[in-house]
């Protein structure tokens, strides 16, 4: 007989616990283009290349994919400042709304495969490590009490994270032995078993991970080469075209322009710079921090889960080839600028008003993170690793990493409501890698006026917000710090 599932005390609700959508409309009728450019390689961008290549409905339909591209080597894609090309991303179903951890459960089947060299995981893409999720003590919630999502805190999460992924193994024996509440620092110590700790309450999920994010980029891209159906063209997009309410291409920054019936906008954290976002999404800088380890302490931390404080953002992900990965989840730095490229008209804001834009090495290589990121980096080691001088050993590298942030923390995927033939697809806050197998069909589904029903609304552009702040409950640090202003400041 299986052992008996264990239930998590009486809970109160949030408001992004809600089982149906609000309304939803019969799906309009679906006339495939005759053409579709897509705007952005990372994980938005190939998914939906990918979902589209093999979908019997746009088998007459042309797909241009355009990225900025790696100088060096303009034949791979994503631009190697993309969010998406890095050591590691964090895989998991661990979400305290039920519609991103469901949608998470059904990609870690894919995750999982690795019978195959071209199987998703195999190879050293996915890692089963376990992920450690925990928070510091918030305010007692009330059995049936229903707390806004913008109200959440850390802990709020973590307690309805471990709710659901409880629910999503009620039927699954094995994945239900693998996840067991840690009530007290002693027991989240014991399962870190580096000798450090975090939070004051949590869970361990064993069922839960991380992935190579450029090896399973890299996945990707071969797969959507393979298909046969994409032409990929490098170069950086200066603006959109359209005549008149109709979208009807892009205009690159070396003049060529790419016409399309459709065009797909999903550049991450740069789409801001092509179409107004305001009251939408905003691009997010976020502190990365990598160092270089022996042998020795490699061995010591092989057997330790991804672990994720969920109050103040700080994660460490388990170390492969001797480099360590720690990282802050959090409202991030802002970076008002003009960017280069030409937004479409918008009623919402005048197109000279300064937005939030990426800021990374590849345009400025000399650029590091501020101190405060620095300090709080080093004070998850602190917690977390604290093995004998690795604390204050120096980085080998550090970087930002740039979100499209939106204010509830869901994805923007939907076509614009002032602007034909243009789909927007961003809004990833910080959470759309481990989606990578399944979010392409997700959003070809939307392209085709099906969005599922679980994300009617959630996926839908908003009325317009003054300031996005992504308030969901699993954001650290302060909401509002300006990069500028912190890598001016030395302590």
């Amino acid at each position: 007989m299986a052992p008996a599932l264990p239930s998590p005390p009486p809970l109160f609700t949030s408001t992004s616990q809600q089982d149906q959508p609000s309304s939803s409309s019969s799906p309009e009728q679906f006339s495939p283009p005759s053409s579709i450019l897509i705007v952005g390689s990372g994980i938005f961008g190939l998914s939906t290349a990918w979902a589209l290549a093999r979908r019997d409905a746009f088998t007459q339909c042309t797909i241009t994919v355009v990225d900025r591209c790696d100088p060096s080597n303009p034949d791979a894609f994503p631009a190697p400042d993309a969010a998406s090309v890095d050591t590691s991303r964090i895989v998991r179903a661990d979400y305290a709304d039920k519609a991103y951890a469901a949608l998470g459960a059904e990609a870690q089947v894919q995750w999982r495969k690795q019978a195959q060299p071209t199987d998703l995981g195999a190879e050293g893409r996915y890692h089963e490590s376990g992920l450690l999720l925990v928070a510091d003590s918030g305010p007692v919630r009330v059995p049936g009490e229903i707390v806004a999502k913008s109200d959440m805190t850390g802990m709020d999460y973590v307690r309805l994270s471990w709710a659901n992924v409880l629910s999503l193994a009620s039927d699954n024996p094995e994945l239900a032995s693998s996840i067991r509440e840690l009530p007290d620092v002693a027991a989240i110590r014991e399962r870190l078993g580096t000798g450090g700790s975090s939070g004051s309450w949590g869970y361990i999920n064993e069922g839960s991970g991380w992935a190579d994010a450029a090896a399973s980029t890299k996945w990707l891209f071969d797969r959507v080469n393979e298909a046969g159906r994409v032409t990929f063209v490098s170069g950086t997009v200066s603006s959109l075209e359209h005549r008149g309410p109709t979208v009807t291409g892009a205009k690159l920054t070396d003049g060529r322009v790419l016409s399309a019936e459709l065009v797909v906008l999903a550049a991450g954290a740069w789409t801001g710079g092509l179409v107004d976002l305001s009251g939408q999404a905003t691009a997010t800088g976020q502190v990365l921090g990598y160092l270089d380890l022996t042998e020795a302490e490699q061995e010591q931390l092989n057997d330790m889960p991804v672990v994720l404080n969920l109050t103040n953002g700080l994660f460490i992900i388990p170390p492969r080839n001797r480099v360590l990965k720690v990282a802050r989840h959090a409202y991030g730095y802002l970076n008002p600028t003009l960017p280069e490229t030409a937004r479409l008209p918008s009623t919402s804001s005048p197109a000279d008003q300064p937005i939030s834009y990426p800021l990374t090495q590849l345009s400025d290589p000399s650029l590091s993170i501020p101190q405060e990121g620095v300090d709080d980096l080093r004070r998850a080691l602190k917690q977390m690793v604290p093995l004998p001088g690795l604390v204050d050993r120096p980085f080998s590298k550090t970087r930002l990493c740039w979100y499209s942030d939106t204010p509830t923390g869901d994805f923007l995927i939907t076509y614009h409501p002032q602007y034909k033939g243009l789909f927007v697809a961003t809004g990833d806050s910080g959470h759309g890698f481990k989606f990578m197998p399944v979010l392409g069909e997700k959003i070809a589904d939307c392209i085709m006026h099906n969005c599922p029903l679980e994300f009617v609304g959630k996926w839908s552009w908003k009325p317009d917000a003054n300031v996005v702040i992504t308030e969901d409950g699993s954001r650290g640090g302060k909401p509002g710090l300006l990069l500028a202003n912190e890598l001016g400041r030395t302590n």
